[in-house]
């Protein structure tokens, strides 16, 4: 009979205990508490000073150079007695939307999709025959590497052209176009988004 009676007696100690061993637990939850508000307002402090610094760095205000990248070992660019039809395959190949024309380093026009359109396929000219010297845009517009991202965007639009060629000391470094600008700064944007993402889950 007493092996019988132990066990309920055993579950009723919990609720008999003195109020002493109670108040012991209740102390034990408050810092835990304490604890875990102080993680959560750390958490909203770093996720708020990372929107803070991320703000501040405007993406428009970095320099071309960056957004350049490789490119610059590749500015695209094709010489003056190239045919049309060389030149269009060229930037078929490519992917690209325009070229640069340089006769040695100097840069002399820029030979875009918008020339293929209205200079030799709207006007009948054998683009076989044609060189790309006689339908270039010539003396096109160029900016400095050192131009803020910001400032070429406005250039572009202002200007309404897609293209512009990058030149330094007379010398040909790369060619930026409007889609690269913008892919540049949503690039940016969403690299903030993961950082801050990153810093929340290591809080």
């Amino acid at each position: 009979m007493k092996k019988f009676h132990f066990k309920p007696l055993a579950g009723c100690g919990a609720l008999l205990a003195p109020p002493a061993a109670l108040a012991g637990h209740a102390a034990l939850a408050a810092p835990i508490n304490q604890l875990l508000v102080l993680g959560f307002v750390m958490l909203i402090v770093a996720v708020g000073v990372g929107v803070y610094f991320a703000r501040t760095r405007d993406p428009k205000q970095e320099p071309l150079t960056k957004v350049l990248g490789d490119e610059r070992s590749d500015p695209h660019a094709v010489a003056p007695d190239m045919s049309v039809k060389e030149c269009v395959q060229k930037m078929t190949n490519e992917r690209i939307g325009a070229v640069l024309v340089v006769d040695g380093e100097r840069l002399v026009g820029i030979f875009s999709e918008r020339d293929a359109i209205n200079r030799v396929l709207a006007t009948g000219i054998d683009p076989t025959a044609t060189k790309v010297s006689k339908v270039m845009t010539r003396d096109p517009i160029t900016i400095q590497p050192n131009t803020t991202v910001g400032d070429a965007m406005k250039l572009v639009t202002a200007k309404r052209f897609r293209h512009l060629p990058v030149i330094q000391d007379g010398k040909v470094m790369g060619m930026v176009s409007s889609g690269d600008l913008t892919h540049w700064i949503v690039k940016d944007q969403m690299k903030e988004i993961q950082e801050l993402v990153d810093m929340a889950e290591r809080t």
